[in-house]
């Protein structure tokens, strides 16, 4: 069934391919990114040319994650140029990699921003449509970093992340009962194939860095580095991310899995995610509120939405 998405941070990486992929799919597809008359025109261009070379249904659209203006004017049109929006894909984020000292603050509470309070800006905007008119889906871009093995130097990335899960998780059983369903995408490290670690911020305090450089930490970076190719599987294909987030939006209603992992390394994720959703479906059953674990229907009685 073709329906409306709307995909953040979709100028590179994660979001560009499954904006394809998606429209490839015979959907309607917002690629959302900021600054399309600026540094991103190129990107918007390379999108126009690709639509048109496939014959999709692919528009790029302006949306900064971090303004909630931005956000709700870019909700506003899509609603106003199709007459409803299906799917919310939570894809922009940011990494940074370096000794967790030598971050200050400020940088962990933007990089919070990027990657967790700007799907709470896009909710605001975009859920009171879904929940009008009873249906729709949220696809979350997680990572396998959340509960799976965690080397160092990723600790302000791996705490934003952690928290996005979590925001997802609740957000999952709130909406249950409009009838929007979640899905929790969780890739594994990809070192290859998107810009995360080639666009990873760095530590601003130098002087806390340095000493982590010339200490007994001297090598870790290169060691982790190093570490991550050790582990990467042969085959991995950032596009079977894109494909897997595809296969989602495409499955009936009722049907679609609470968390798809695609971790070719195998980190150990999908075990430990694996019980902790085990453990939180056992509570809500225990607690009666089993109805929560997933949407039962496709009507909700009448209600408007706020």
């Amino acid at each position: 069934m073709r329906q409306v998405i709307v995909i953040t941070g979709a100028s590179s990486g994660f979001g560009e391919l499954t904006a394809h992929e998606l429209a490839k799919a015979g959907h309607v597809v917002y690629a959302s990114m900021r600054e399309t008359k600026g540094r991103n025109a190129p990107q918007v261009e390379t999108t126009k040319k690709f639509a048109v070379e496939n014959k999709v249904d692919l528009r790029t659209i302006e949306l900064d994650v971090a303004s909630q203006e931005s956000v709700e004017a870019a909700i506003q049109q899509i609603v106003i140029e199709n007459g409803h929006l299906d799917v919310v894909i939570h894809n922009a984020g940011h990494m940074v990699f370096g000794p967790a000292e030598a971050f200050t603050p400020e940088q962990l509470a933007e990089l919070y921003d990027i990657n967790v309070l700007s799907t709470q800006r896009v909710n605001r905007a975009a859920l009171p449509v879904l929940r009008q008119q009873g249906n729709g889906l949220v696809v979350w871009i997680g990572s396998s970093s959340t509960r799976g093995g965690t080397p160092p130097y990723l600790a302000p990335y791996f705490a934003a992340k952690a928290g996005m899960d979590a925001l997802a998780v609740s957000y999952a059983g709130e909406l249950a009962r409009w009838n929007i369903e979640t899905t929790i995408i969780v890739p594994g490290a990809f070192t290859s194939g998107t810009n995360h670690f080639a666009h990873a911020g760095s530590p601003e305090d130098k002087v806390r860095l340095k000493e982590y450089e010339s200490g007994p930490t001297a090598r870790l970076a290169k060691e982790i580095m190093q570490g991550f190719e050790l582990t990467a599987a042969p085959d991995a294909d950032v596009l079977d991310v894109a494909k897997a987030i595809v296969k989602i939006v495409d499955m009936p209603f009722g049907t679609r899995p609470f968390r798809v992992h695609i971790d070719p390394a195998q980190d150990g994720a999908e075990i430990v995610n694996g019980v902790a959703d085990r453990v939180r479906a056992e509570l809500l059953r225990n607690m009666k509120l089993a109805d929560l674990l997933r949407p039962s229907s496709t009507t909700v009685p009448a209600q408007k939405a706020s």
